[in-house]
């Protein structure tokens, strides 16, 4: 059966809901239920761990039997296990819900199998809906819900010729600051930022997101990854957030470590050898490289060694956007997948050095 022009409006405002929950170890999810001609009956989204799923949120707005014949959608599919909530594939079969759309498959096993169990009961099913604009905005805890690992930015700032800094290292500022601002705002939607010792060392960065009138409300936690001493002066260590120290070149382990602690949104702008580092790991699911229309020349180049020995292996991306920010480019790439296999495969192992500036 055909999705209707209903469906997807009703998808499109399943998303604006889903939107209005807390983003965190659950996903973000919102819900809508039609009648069979197509109006609103209820609407509802998931407000927290503990708290009613998405679709029993919006079941609870209806008189019992209200939802018989009537069509849920949903921006994940409704779950099959039973945790703090029941099943809200059972709930919705219990409701006597005739058809259930919905954009992205739950990716997690224990509560996977809800489509079905609702295609077992008779409920029909419809799948793959405004998936892309789901996965925009739950795309962080789907990586985290595959892989194990929280979803990793890595982002660099960069001359037209591919330059992270002047040959005397100085680095202040390439980009301008329309640029500078939109790194703050995607730093204050992350739940950790990552840089190296070198990077503190060097230039003793406070790591928080500014906004024109002042820190943003939401502030990452700073994570610094390497074996140096960091002063007990360091700016980082005034952090609104305490930060977290990783004496370790194994990034894979700090990932480990992060995921553990809930955190499912790394930003890492460490400087060159760290984000290599990432890259070559295969641990970047999206690069945001910040191009500037400046030529510098030399030899402090962006990225180093990301574990490319010839033209054959290069590490291909796919750009999802292109943005102006003043006189500078945003490029924003995701590595390009072949037959569902991600291309960024590790090269050697995980680790970095943090013998040069930017680590």
């Amino acid at each position: 059966m055909a999705v209707s022009g209903a469906e997807r409006s009703a998808m499109r405002r399943a998303l604006e809901l889903a939107a209005r929950g807390p983003v965190g170890v659950n996903p973000q999810v919102g819900a809508v239920l039609l009648a069979p001609d197509g109006t609103t009956l209820a609407e509802g989204w998931h407000r927290g761990a503990g708290t009613a799923h998405a679709e029993v949120d919006a079941l609870s707005h209806l008189s019992p039997g209200a939802a018989r014949g009537a069509t849920a959608i949903v921006t994940l599919e409704p779950c099959n296990h039973t945790g703090r909530t029941g099943p809200c594939a059972v709930a919705l079969i219990e409701a006597g819900v005739s058809r259930v759309v919905y954009a992205l498959d739950d990716p997690v096993a224990v509560s996977h199998g809800g489509a079905d169990r609702l295609r077992a009961a008779g409920v029909g099913v419809e799948t793959g809906v405004e998936a892309e604009a789901a996965l925009a905005l739950i795309g962080p805890w789907v990586t985290a819900a595959q892989l194990g690992r929280p979803h990793v930015t890595v982002k660099w700032a960069q001359s037209l010729d591919g330059r992270a800094a002047a040959d005397d290292g100085t680095s202040q500022w390439i980009t301008g600051p329309e640029a500078r601002a939109d790194v703050h705002r995607r730093r204050s939607e992350a739940d950790a930022i990552v840089v190296g010792t070198g990077t503190v060392l060097a230039d003793d960065p406070a790591l928080t997101a500014r906004g024109p009138h002042g820190p943003f409300a939401a502030q990452p936690v700073p994570v610094v990854i390497g074996a140096r001493d960091v002063r007990e002066d360091a700016a980082i260590r005034r952090h609104p957030r305490h930060p977290l120290f990783f004496p370790t070149h194994d990034v894979a382990a700090v990932l480990e470590d992060l995921h553990a602690r809930g955190i499912q949104r790394v930003f890492v702008e460490g400087g060159p050898t760290l984000a290599s580092a990432f890259v070559a790991a295969g641990l970047a699911d999206e690069v945001l490289a910040y191009i500037a229309p400046v030529l510098l020349g030399g030899g402090r180049l962006a990225l180093t060694d990301v574990g490319v020995p010839t033209i054959a292996a290069a590490r291909r991306l796919a750009v999802t956007a292109v943005e102006r920010l003043g006189d500078d480019l945003l490029v924003i790439a995701t590595p390009q997948r072949t037959d569902g296999a991600e291309d960024f495969v590790p090269a050697r192992d995980h680790r970095f050095s943090t013998q040069t500036r930017g680590a």
